[in-house]
Parts: C-alpha cells; sequence; structure tokens
C-alpha cells in the first residue's frame, strides 16, 4: 500500500503526514508505543495530537484517551486502527523523524490495575459475579480493567482471543494469565503481579494471590496475553 502526502494532508492538514510512505511496516510492529508507556516521546507527539485538536493532555502518560486520538488518526491516515504508535504512525505524527527505541519498565497504567485489583482481596467468589459483591475469575479481571478505562470481552475465553501473545519469561505487571481448568481451553484468568505471582478469583478463597509456580497451576497453565 502506498499512502501520499496529499491523501493525509487533505483529512489532516498540511502539517502531518509530510512524507510518502512504500511498504510500511506492519501495524503490530515490534516496537511501538503503547498503552501504559511513558516519557519524554510520548509527550512529543501527544502534543502534536493537541494539534490537530484531539482531546489529549501531552502529560506523557500513554493513557486511553491518547489510544483514542492514535486511532482516529491512523483511521484518517489510512493505517490500521490499533491505537499504538510503531514507526509509520510515529513519522506521519513528527514529520518523517526516526522513531526513538521503545524501553519500558513498570508504567502508571499497570500501577493502577494492581492497585485497583489488590482492593478486592478477600471478595467473595460468586459464578457469575461481576461486583465487588461477589466475583468470578474473568468477571474480576474485567471489573477491575475497566475501573482504569479499559474494556475487556465478558469471559476467560474470549479475553484470551485478544491481546499480544507472550511467553511465560516475558511477563511483566498487569499482564493477563490463562489456565484451562474445569473444561477445555482458557477456563481461568488472572492478573500478572510480579515474581511469578498474580491475583485472581479463587473459586475457593475468592480474590487472592497464587504462584504460577504451584503445581496446580503449572499444570493448568495455557498461556498469558497483554493488552496494555
Amino acid at each position: 500500500m502506498f499512502f501520499s502526502w496529499k491523501k493525509c494532508a487533505s483529512l489532516l492538514g498540511a502539517a502531518v503526514c509530510a512524507v510518502s510512505f512504500a511498504g510500511f511496516a506492519p501495524a503490530a510492529e515490534a516496537s511501538a508505543f503503547q498503552v501504559g508507556d511513558q516519557g519524554v516521546e510520548i509527550a512529543e507527539f501527544q502534543g502534536v495530537l493537541v494539534g490537530l485538536g484531539y482531546d489529549v493532555v501531552a502529560d506523557g502518560d500513554y493513557g486511553p484517551a491518547t489510544v483514542e486520538a492514535v486511532k482516529d488518526f491512523q483511521r484518517k491516515c489510512g493505517l490500521e486502527a490499533d491505537g499504538m504508535v510503531g514507526q509509520t504512525t510515529y513519522a506521519m505524527l513528527m514529520d518523517g523523524r526516526q522513531m526513538p527505541e521503545v524501553s519500558r519498565g513498570n508504567n502508571y497504567i499497570s500501577r493502577r490495575i494492581v492497585q485497583s485489583a489488590i482492593q478486592y482481596i478477600g471478595v467473595p467468589y460468586v459464578f457469575g459475579g461481576t461486583s465487588p459483591y461477589g466475583f468470578d475469575c474473568s468477571g474480576y479481571v474485567q471489573y477491575v480493567f475497566a475501573n482504569c478505562g479499559m474494556s475487556l470481552p465478558r469471559t476467560a475465553d474470549d479475553q484470551y482471543e485478544i491481546g499480544i501473545p507472550l511467553e511465560q519469561r516475558e511477563l511483566r505487571t498487569g499482564d493477563l494469565v490463562y489456565f484451562s481448568t474445569y473444561t477445555y481451553g482458557a477456563s481461568h484468568v488472572g492478573i500478572y503481579l510480579e515474581d511469578g505471582r498474580f491475583i485472581h478469583a479463587s473459586s475457593s478463597r475468592g480474590i487472592a494471590i497464587d504462584s504460577l509456580y504451584d503445581d496446580y497451576w503449572v499444570d493448568t497453565y495455557i498461556g498469558a496475553r497483554r493488552v496494555l
């Protein structure tokens, strides 16, 4: 696919898309700024989005509002609207500038996820439960992420179909871990914390923290997804 300056400029104004791209990288680029990332580089392209009239704040925190602005920008430039700023999107926003290396550690979204998750420790397990009066596993995950402005599907198997698949060694705070417990496929889900620990709605103990290295969870673990 080919993107011309005229096509993008007609949608967004001559200040944007001042470069032509041929054979651009796929939208799901290996190195891309995404929700939860922080830094000066984030603030720079947020400032461009502000100048284009998007309702974001150039605070260096890649939150849900920035995701929605990026998606709209991508749609108007004919890109796949994944809400992540890879090389193609970055160059369009930043007048052809080469995208800097993405480095990330803990970020504010993952911290908010954990803060939200742990406040419900001890809440009882209720099959089909989706509130602090009682949660099942996927209802709990959906509720915690909704508290942080992120919408997830309702069931564990549907949640397993979204996000970026991960090796266990790649896990970081806020990732989702999945298990095949009472039925085939992804039938249980939890939120990864750190050091092999995850928080989830246990059918016997309610909201609790367990270790991926416990025998039961080792035997039932099937994978992980990153949705942040």
